[in-house]
């Protein structure tokens, strides 16, 4: 218990409680927004634009090639504020220009590429704007954490949605569908006008500084690739239903099942993103590390219970409020319910600690393994049991990258610690 106790503590010390409030407001505000496109918008051109808009959503991950992941990586291992400005400024000169590529390589692509309409073309050339200043958004954030300036990264988060707000409502009024799209490129652009101190640091020298090498690189790339496998991982029980079943429905139907559980993996995202730096700059502290998975290990457990326990007596309930047909998947529900709890208590811990020792790349393969056991499974599972056999191969996958993650991370920290001898 004095484990738990110490290990919240120094997660309010962090300002942690200001990043779960930022994350809660973000997700009611990013909720809004969507509500408030829906009022003003067609739902056939809005679709258009959502079509296209989850394109680029894919995408993301990889802006900058990544290189703000490296950044947050190394720049906690940095122990010079010199070292850590001149990474700032070779991380924003390099990352523009790899974000410019792939704006470059989309806008090809969307006049390469003829989709059902003209329109999600038009849209694409739009949102392909969106790089650069997602790319200089996601570099301040990790400015912020690794100056260990939480408070700031809750304002920026918040700052963000009540922009996003502005810009949907305004946009989408005056301009209907295409304001709607450009809303998305200027939220993050006008954000980081706010903030564009922040993208800037006096150095002594503009040179690229002496750690940054090939393995810098690779790190950030294999953070983004890792990302978007992740996504694809979350997405391709949707795609299955779709092509096996031929239902529409029943795509809809395991669509409102995943949304509760799905919405849960934003607690240890919060708990992460609070600590990420500080476990990193202290890594090679085993004592210290063994005392944060602990701590992390005992909140986790009991509120995986809580989750588990409050589902299985509730679950009716929740179903209930999205439709009364949906009560009968109650089942699914809590396999799903049951899954998500591999994801709290283990992979989102053991994952980040894996690219906190530099092992990024694993995440990526365990990842693209599951997605591959996934597609096997499903094949399998869904023509004989429907949606069930998704959320059960979900839930097995769910508790196996898990233990896949926590598996490699012991196995790799072993060595990490005997390199640093």
């Amino acid at each position: 218990m004095n484990s738990l106790i110490s290990y919240i503590s120094s997660f309010i010390k962090r300002a942690g409680s200001y990043i779960f409030l930022a994350t809660l407001v973000s997700r009611v505000f990013s909720f809004l927004a969507s509500w408030i496109a829906l009022q003003l918008l067609q739902p056939k051109p809005l679709g258009n634009v959502l079509y296209a808009w989850n394109f680029i959503v894919f995408l993301t991950p990889l802006v900058g090639l990544g290189l703000h992941q490296s950044y947050i990586r190394y720049g906690a291992l940095l122990k010079s504020d010199e070292e850590k400005k001149q990474l700032l400024n070779y991380i924003i000169r390099n990352g523009i220009i790899g974000s410019v590529i792939m704006t470059l390589l989309v806008l090809v692509f969307s006049y390469l590429y003829s989709f059902q309409t003209t329109e999600i073309n038009n849209y694409l050339y739009i949102l392909s704007l969106v790089f650069v200043p997602i790319f200089l958004f996601e570099t301040i954030k990790v400015r912020a954490r690794l100056e260990h300036q939480n408070k700031r990264f809750a304002l920026l988060e918040i700052t963000y949605n009540v922009i996003l707000i502005v810009a949907v409502f305004s946009l989408s009024f005056y301009g209907k569908t295409t304001g709607y799209a450009f809303s998305f490129v200027l939220t993050p652009l006008l954000t980081c006008l706010f903030f564009y101190q922040q993208l800037f640091a006096n150095t002594t020298t503009n040179q690229k500084p002496h750690f940054v090498d090939f393995e810098f690189w690779k790190y950030g790339f294999f953070g983004g690739l890792s990302n978007v496998v992740t996504l694809l991982l979350f997405a391709i029980d949707i795609l299955l239903i779709g092509a096996i079943l031929k239902d529409p429905e029943q795509v809809t139907i395991y669509r409102y099942l995943t949304l509760i559980p799905f919405s849960l993996l934003f607690l240890p995202r919060v708990f992460i993103t609070t600590d990420f730096v500080a476990f990193t700059e202290k890594i090679g502290n085993a004592n210290y590390i063994r005392k944060y998975i602990k701590g992390y290990l005992l909140l986790f457990t009991l509120i995986s219970l809580l989750i588990c326990l409050t589902f299985y007596f509730s679950g009716i309930f929740f179903l209930a409020l999205f439709d009364a047909s949906f009560t009968k998947y109650n089942q699914n529900f809590l396999i799903l319910t049951v899954g998500i709890c591999g994801i709290l208590m283990l992979r989102g811990l053991y994952g980040n600690l894996l690219s906190s020792i530099g092992q990024v790349k694993v995440n990526f393969y365990i990842t693209s393994v599951a997605i591959i056991v996934n597609y096997i499974a499903n094949q399998q599972l869904i023509p004989l049991y429907g949606i069930k056999g998704a959320a059960i191969t979900t839930a097995c996958l769910m508790w196996m990258t898990g233990v896949a993650t926590l598996v490699c991370f012991h196995f790799l920290y072993k060595k990490f610690l005997l390199s640093l001898k």
